[in-house]
């Protein structure tokens, strides 16, 4: 059944504009604060006035409206700052990933052919001929210039870019309209509980989907303060950061938590739940965070095609082993093979109707693509779940043999691309493993006509792949197992490595 009962984004609208419109009814209220040796503030006023400056910036530079700009900025408070100030400018902002290496970000790079690189010196810059690119001290410049109008207009043009693995071995661009922040309102309650009083402290970089979401976007949307650790802050410091600095949310992925919870825990008076997002979460982990702390995380899942559109939350029952049920206006359904909906109890792809407007507008230039996501009306997700009779949705793991690490999404394809035809490898594949519960890695596979040094493989993976990419284990096989027709198992693959590490 469809649920309209969330209103249509209105028209004309600009993402960036409604993000800051709250703030600016309290100027002077602190909308950023950066956690670090120093505490780096921005007021909603100082904010504001840097993202409508860079939107002077660019214009003024002759840059124009649906231009693409690609981000190649550090974890510090100029990335959002620019990535609002395109997105105000009308512009078409790409956040990207500061751990990408040379290759990788030149491929991508190419694949959206950028109209200018906003590039800090010390990230790695793509190699592309004749693309302009200005460097952060020139866009530290622009914070200072008359604002720009917002560039107002259709709630279905494009406004960002962001990058995901998929069924090749490189990722795809997934274009978003500026309704997109619209379709994040329905998180508010159904995920968050969140209102212009808390105090949201996210773990993650500022460059990560995740982070430019749940830790920057939805708290300014309303008006409230959003709190970032400042580059290469341990994880042992971040419980010390949630008290001092009074957080009301935190926000992080699993990984995160294990690590948190090795660590000795001050109290938190003003922490009232966290939230957590990227990869399922183990019950075994949730009832230790909840013993340790006496707090509840509440959990989301959503992908890079479409905004967190399931999730549990303060505001409803807490089904346990769950992600939660899907959203107030969200339109989600379990198919089966055919496209048709399943009974509860059933398994069934878990998909999400086209009308929905946190939905891509699709992958840059790939309508064959785009269109093969979808079934009908339902945007197929790939993952598996299962729903019970109270209308919660359990996970039960990806079709498409997608592998996430530490909340990323990460095509085997492009791994075993990165050992292909490298030395004595004559075949590979990569496989996401659980050595125990709650914990996952990458491993590969490999056959090889001779004994290979790991530390040499290592060193592959360390030129080739960003660091969230590369495995963690190197495992040689004699064979691999495969179909009639020679096809790799990879399920069977991955179920006997598992127990040659030991998991059951």
């Amino acid at each position: 059944m469809i649920d309209l009962s969330h209103p249509p984004c209105p028209s004309p609208f600009n993402l960036a504009q409604y993000v800051l419109a709250a703030g600016l009814k309290t100027p002077d209220k602190l909308a950023l604060e950066v956690l670090g040796t120093t505490l780096e503030t921005w007021t909603y006023a100082r904010l504001t006035k840097a993202v409508l400056g860079v939107a002077t910036g660019l214009l003024d530079a002759g840059f124009k409206p649906t231009d693409i700009v690609m981000l190649r900025l550090g974890n510090t408070a100029d990335f959002p700052i620019a990535y609002l100030g395109a997105i105000a400018a009308g512009m078409v902002a790409v956040p990207t990933s500061s751990a990408l290496t040379k290759s990788e970000i030149t491929k991508m790079a190419a694949r959206i052919s950028p109209s200018v690189i906003l590039q800090d010196p010390e990230i790695t810059a793509p190699e592309l001929a004749d693309t302009p690119s200005i460097a952060l001290t020139r866009l530290r410049s622009m914070y200072d210039r008359p604002a720009a109008p917002f560039h107002m207009g259709d709630p279905e043009r494009s406004a960002y870019i962001v990058f995901t693995s998929g069924t090749s071995s490189s990722p795809r661009a997934v274009m978003h309209a500026h309704r997109a922040i619209w379709a994040r309102r329905m998180m508010h309650n159904g995920w968050y509980d969140l209102n212009q009083n808390d105090r949201l402290l996210h773990a993650g970089a500022f460059n990560w989907t995740f982070t430019l979401g749940t830790g920057l976007m939805d708290p300014w949307t309303l008006g409230a303060t959003a709190l970032i650790p400042e580059n290469a802050t341990p994880v042992e410091k971040l419980p010390n950061l949630l008290a001092q600095h009074n957080a009301t949310m935190f926000a992080t992925a699993p990984g995160v938590f294990r690590k948190i919870l090795r660590c000795d825990l001050p109290e938190f008076p003003h922490l009232r739940h966290a939230l957590s997002a990227g990869e399922k979460m183990s019950e075994t982990l949730h009832r230790e965070w909840n013993a340790a702390t006496g707090l509840k995380v509440y959990e989301a899942f959503g992908m890079s095609e479409c905004s967190t559109f399931i999730s549990s939350s303060p505001n409803s029952p807490t089904i346990p082993s769950s992600l939660g049920t899907p959203q107030r206006g969200r339109n989600v359904a379990l198919l089966d093979d055919a496209g048709q909906p399943i009974q509860h109890g059933e398994i069934g792809t878990i998909a999400i109707h086209k009308s929905d407007a946190g939905l891509m507008l699709g992958y840059l230039n790939a309508p064959e693509e785009t269109a093969a996501k979808f079934s009908g009306a339902w945007f197929l997700t790939g993952d598996q779940g299962r729903r019970d009779e109270t209308g919660a949705i359990h996970y039960v793991g990806r079709a498409d043999d997608m592998m996430n690490a530490g909340g990323f999404r990460v095509s085997p394809l492009e791994v075993e691309a990165a050992f292909l035809g490298e030395g004595a490898i004559t075949q590979c594949a990569a496989t996401e493993i659980t050595l125990k519960d709650g914990v996952q890695v990458i491993a590969l596979c490999y056959i090889a006509e001779t004994d290979i040094d790991q530390s040499a493989l290592q060193a592959l993976a360390t030129a080739k792949l960003a660091r969230y990419k590369q495995p963690r284990i190197y495992h040689p096989c004699d064979t691999f197992p495969s179909s009639a027709n020679g096809k790799l198992l990879r399920r069977v693959l991955r179920s006997q490595i598992e127990a040659h590490y030991g998991q059951a």
